[in-house]
């Protein structure tokens, strides 16, 4: 029987997605477990920690399983790691009913939003949000395509899907608007201007009353939804959701690049792969100091010339980047 699932595979101890072409690729991973499972994908969000995604399946397990297992092998390879990646058990809701469903789907579209990285949900990349009521809302323009002969250097393993179907961008990205049941979520939405509101509005009391007279599910909170997610504070997305961004603050993206572009290849044997996960512990620690007196020092008497750029992190950020538990 097919069920409106809401999944998010998360990691506590180390960072799942470093850089732009993790991001991508843990899309494309997604993208190829739906369409090989038979699944609806309806919304989905990828941060640095965590992903989510709301959709309709015979059996999420399997999809969940194809999308894990793909993205863990690139991963691996990439970063000369070993072992499962994230934690076993991932987080399931099941979805059902009009207001329970459009609650799923604000907070997975809203990702970037709730997790003050953006001011909009729409200025966030890596997630659905732009793939909806696009012709209505200007954004059904010509795209830069992925030449036909390089499509593979972007897809896990050597899986190819109908390039004439599913696009793909100049980034490697497969256009979310390809993949994503959009026509089955505007219906939902029923309006672009009710999109625009639902994306721009202040969670509070009535959508929980309107979800509890639906069903006797558990309500889609933001609390519940970012269960178990590494350093979210429901009370800080409470705040970003008004559209408030601290620019002082690195993202784990900013922090990884930092790590892996100056920090890693300094340290790295020669002739030996660029990793994280090659640099001993004794060493990454020593890293996660000097890092974190800079962040202390950032906070008081920014410094736009150090290895933070005047910016600051926090501790737990400093060790999930640095894959230290």
């Amino acid at each position: 029987m097919r069920k409106t699932v809401h999944l998010c595979l998360k990691s506590r101890e180390e960072v799942m997605y470093r850089n732009e072409a993790d991001l991508i690729m843990g899309f494309n991973c997604l993208a190829l477990a739906v369409l090989e499972t038979e699944a609806r994908l309806l919304a989905e969000g990828f941060m640095s920690t965590h992903n989510h995604s709301l959709l309709q399946s015979d059996d999420y397990r399997e999809t969940m399983r194809r999308h894990r297992y793909a993205y863990t092998r690139y991963f691996n390879a990439k970063y000369s790691r070993r072992g499962r990646l994230a934690e076993q058990d991932y987080f399931y809701l099941e979805v059902e009913g009009l207001h329970h469903t459009t609650a799923a789907l604000n907070y997975v579209l809203r990702q970037g939003l709730h997790h003050g990285v953006v001011s909009t949900p729409f200025a966030y990349p890596h997630c659905s949000a732009n793939a909806i009521f696009r012709k209505e809302l200007g954004k059904d323009t010509a795209q830069l395509l992925m030449p036909l002969g390089k499509r593979y250097m972007y897809m896990p393993g050597e899986k190819l899907i109908d390039a004439n179907k599913y696009r793909m961008s100049a980034s490697g990205l497969l256009l979310r608007e390809d993949i994503v049941d959009t026509a089955y979520v505007e219906e939902i939405y029923i309006t672009p201007r009710n999109f625009l509101f639902q994306m721009n509005r202040i969670s509070g009391e009535r959508d929980l009353d309107e979800q509890k007279r639906e069903n006797t599910l558990p309500p889609v909170t933001v609390d519940l939804i970012e269960s178990g997610v590494p350093g979210f504070d429901a009370k800080k997305a409470r705040i970003f959701e008004q559209g408030r961004v601290d620019r002082n603050r690195m993202g784990d993206l900013e922090l990884c690049g930092i790590i892996d572009q100056h920090i890693v290849p300094r340290l790295s044997k020669e002739g030996q792969t660029s990793s994280i996960y090659r640099i001993p512990e004794s060493q990454r620690s020593a890293i996660a100091e000097k890092l974190w007196r800079e962040s202390c020092q950032s906070r008081y008497r920014p410094d736009p010339g150090g290895l933070l750029g005047g910016k600051y992190v926090s501790e737990a950020q400093i060790k999930r980047c640095l894959c230290l538990t």
